[in-house]
């Protein structure tokens, strides 16, 4: 009787606290559209963006997640497809957009959830301790990842190998299979400087020390942490956020939501939202617990990471604990990208919840 209470909690968790989160990042973009950013619309394109993703999470909440494991091979060529037009027909400075009239798409947003669904199926067939199967599955992630990298894209890219280290390690790798792929990146980690754009350098370099170039490299930063700072115990209040409103921040309604969140509901506030996430991981983690189904599991571990690598480097990069990279906030940040994938994910895993018999 208590596991059947714990697994419809999970089953109907997920859902609440992604809509609780989806709630607060509509919220705190109105509040961000009252700034120099209101003659964009972000405001309303977001909620636009919201209805579309919701239709398309109630379409393949009539899909039975199996079908994915099926269909994985054709998802993962058509998003490699993408991820190369990217290449020439990418806008906005780095190639990581396609135009499509007033909205932007972006493939690396999908390649990450499609990237785990395609490992979760081959590995769902197959024995990881085996060697071939290890670098076959080295590939499936490999080949995304080299494509966001030339973008550029580095943040993303990162988390392509999260979700690998996070599915095989699931799947069963030994200790032994997962420390030597390990060290081997750590080993090769340094020549990754040398293919590394100037701007990608700047960034490190930044990161160690903001004051080298306060006014320019360093600005974000410096302005992320003043920002997250000015709003105290408890805020500057809703709509009153000054650094955000007056645009001190950069990029406040993107990359940096979680400092205009920070400077408004203050470290009360930030509290609760870092405790809403735990609670949202927490419901994941249950659904992985209960679930027998090797595919599921696999699945529900590569997108519980994918979500919590997200969070964990968003707000780690605003407070300065790790480089600035364009991570966006799970549901918080404006992106219909990331909003459609973070929705569909969820959207799989509720799936999962009903589709497989736990136990």
């Amino acid at each position: 009787m208590l596991r059947y209470f714990r697994r419809q909690t999970a089953e109907k968790g997920v859902i609440f606290w992604a809509s609780l989160l989806l709630f607060i990042g509509v919220l705190i973009l109105f509040s961000a559209s009252k700034g120099v950013l209101a003659k964009e619309g972000i405001f309303l394109k977001q909620c636009l963006w919201i209805i579309i993703a919701t239709i398309a999470g109630v379409f393949i909440k009539k899909i039975d997640y199996r079908d994915f494991q099926r269909i994985a091979p054709l998802l993962y060529f058509i998003i490699s497809l993408l991820l190369i037009a990217v290449l020439f027909l990418g806008s906005a400075g780095a190639s990581r957009w396609i135009r499509l009239g007033i909205f932007n798409l972006q493939p690396s947003e999908f390649a990450k959830l499609i990237t785990v669904i395609t490992l979760a199926a081959y590995l769902a067939e197959k024995d990881i301790k085996r060697f071939p199967v290890l670098i076959v599955s080295l590939f499936i992630v490999g080949i995304p990842f080299l494509l966001v990298l030339k973008q550029p894209n580095l943040g993303t890219a990162f988390i392509f190998i999260v979700i690998f280290f996070a599915i095989i390690y699931e799947a069963g790798a030994t200790r032994r299979q997962i420390i030597t792929l390990f060290m081997l990146g750590l080993l090769s980690s340094p020549f990754m400087w040398f293919i590394m754009r100037p701007y990608q350098r700047e960034r490190i370099l930044t990161f160690l020390n903001p004051m080298r170039d306060p006014l320019g490299k360093g600005y974000n930063l410096i302005q992320s942490i003043i920002t997250i700072g000015s709003g105290g115990l408890f805020g500057k209040g809703f709509l009153r956020g000054t650094q955000t409103k007056l645009a001190f921040l950069p990029e406040y309604h993107t990359d940096f939501i979680f400092c205009a969140f920070a400077e408004e509901f203050g470290f009360i506030g930030v509290i609760v939202l870092l405790g809403i996430y735990f609670m949202f991981f927490k419901s994941i983690v249950e659904v992985i617990y209960y679930t027998r189904e090797r595919f599921a599991r696999l699945l529900a571990t590569g997108i519980l990471v994918m979500f919590i690598a997200h969070v964990v480097i968003n707000t780690g990069m605003t407070m300065g604990l790790f480089p600035v990279v364009g991570i966006p906030l799970p549901f918080i940040s404006y992106g219909g990208s990331s909003l459609m994938v973070s929705l569909i994910s969820v959207v799989i895993v509720a799936n999962i919840k009903e589709n497989t018999i736990m136990f």
